[in-house]
Parts: C-alpha cells; structure tokens; sequence
C-alpha cells in the first residue's frame, strides 16, 4: 500500500489518505487501495472501529484532475473504473458493523467531501474547509455525496453547496450538521482515537444494527419502520451482547463486550 495506510492499535483501525503531496488526490491506485483498506476493515475481527483523516494538511482535496485528463477521449471509461473501486470502499465502510469516523484534519472537496459525509461521526480541526466543488467544473457528485448530502443538511442547502460552490468553514459544516464537532488542529487526533478507542470497548453488533436501522428509516413507512425496530431488538436481546448488557445492568457493573 502506497496512497492509503491502515493501522492497528487498541482494537482502532486508522486509515490514512496518503498523497500529501497531491493533497491525497484521488487517483486509481488509491481508489483501488482504498477499497483494499475497506475490505481489511470490515473484515479484520481485531479492529472494532475505524477512523479515517488526511496526510499532511489537507483531508482530501478530491478526484485528481490531472491523472483523468490525461485520458483524453477515454476519460469517461476511466472514470467508471475509479468510481467503482471508490464505491465499493465507501460502501464497505459505511455497511460495517463498526463505527466510521473521520478526522478532517483540512480542506475536504468533491469526494474528499463526499467520503466526509459518508462517516458516521466527523470531527474537523479549526481549519478545516468542505466545498463540493463538482458543479464549479461541469461536473457532478460521485462517491455517495448525492445520497449523505441531502439527508445531512436538507435539500435546499445540498442543491445550494452544489450550485454555488459555497465553502462552508468548519464552523459552518458544524452548525449545517455536515461535522459533529470542531476541535483544535493540535487535539484532533487525540479526540478521535479516544472516541474511537471507547466505542471500539462498545457492543459492535448493536452499533451495526442501529446504523441500518436509521439508514432504512427514510424509505419505511411509521409501521413498517416500527415491525423493523421490533426484530431488531428482539434479535439484540438473545444475542450474546445483549445478554452481556443486560446482566451487566442488573448487576451494577461495567459490560465487557470484547471477549477475553
């Protein structure tokens, strides 16, 4: 692996976009080594949660414009080809039962931004930036920003960022709901892998089954989403986390959900 590296510490899978010198552009190689990290993530039992951040000062700055273009009329085949190895490491992360979380450590653009918003929870440093910028070129969104964007911020506002190319600053990505939470350049690693290293001592499964559950609920009509709920939490129960959780309340005590 070259443009994107995984490592492994305290049950934390930290996955790092590595083309600083490009702004970790994304090329073919790193979509094909992206979703080569996504697979490892969702399949390695050790690793219970996953973080996702930037090389040097930028998050992501997007598709790499120069690589497509040197495509000439081909351009169009090249680029199914990279946003099918991008999808897939996107939809890996985002169906795994563990928690995505992106560290945005600087500019977030195009898919830089798309895979920001495909995280379950965002953390982004005092300096970091999110614009789409697909329209600004003629362009439209890839790597599931069509789909995360509008259910974060609302239709208006997502149509809004696509058509102007606003910039929203950290601040702004906070209060539109795109980030939970703006740290310190400094703190923000040392927040998300905190956060991460907890929810990866969490019950995993549950952690899953609550993600697809919210993720069903905008194509479920009341009922429908409350028979869901219903089997979902009767399944929680007689699993061995539930179990866990349970006695583990009775009996005034921490649960332990990782085995020993």
């Amino acid at each position: 692996m070259e443009r994107v590296t995984l490592t492994i510490e305290n049950h934390v899978g930290i996955v790092t976009l590595n083309r600083p010198e490009a702004g970790n552009a994304l090329d073919l190689q790193m979509a094909k080594e992206l979703m080569e990290v996504a697979i490892s993530c969702s399949e390695n039992e050790e690793i219970r949660a996953v973080v996702i951040t930037g090389a040097g000062n930028k998050f992501s700055v997007g598709g790499d414009l120069k690589s497509f273009a040197k495509e000439g009329e081909a351009i169009g085949s090249h680029l199914k080809t990279v946003t099918a190895y991008l999808h897939q490491a996107i939809s890996y992360f985002a169906r795994m039962n563990k928690p995505f979380i992106g560290a945005v450590n600087g500019i977030a653009a195009g898919a830089g931004m798309s895979l920001a918003c495909a995280c379950d929870l965002v953390y982004a440093s005092e300096n970091s930036k999110f614009v789409m910028a697909y329209n600004k070129i003629g362009l439209t969104p890839d790597g599931s920003g069509s789909y995360f964007l509008p259910r974060i911020v609302g239709m208006k506002r997502a149509l809004e960022l696509m058509y102007t190319n606003r910039i929203l600053n950290a601040q702004e990505a906070n209060d539109w709901g795109i980030v939970n939470d703006v740290v310190s350049e400094v703190e923000l690693m040392n927040v998300v892998i905190q956060l991460a290293e907890n929810l990866a001592q969490g019950p995993m499964n549950a952690f899953g089954a609550t993600k697809k559950l919210f993720a069903h609920s905008l194509q479920e009509t009341l009922e429908s989403q409350m028979a869901i709920e219903s089997t979902s939490l009767s399944e929680r129960a007689i699993s061995q986390e539930g179990q866990e959780g349970i006695s583990a309340f009775l009996e005034k005590r921490e649960a332990e959900f990782i085995k020993k």
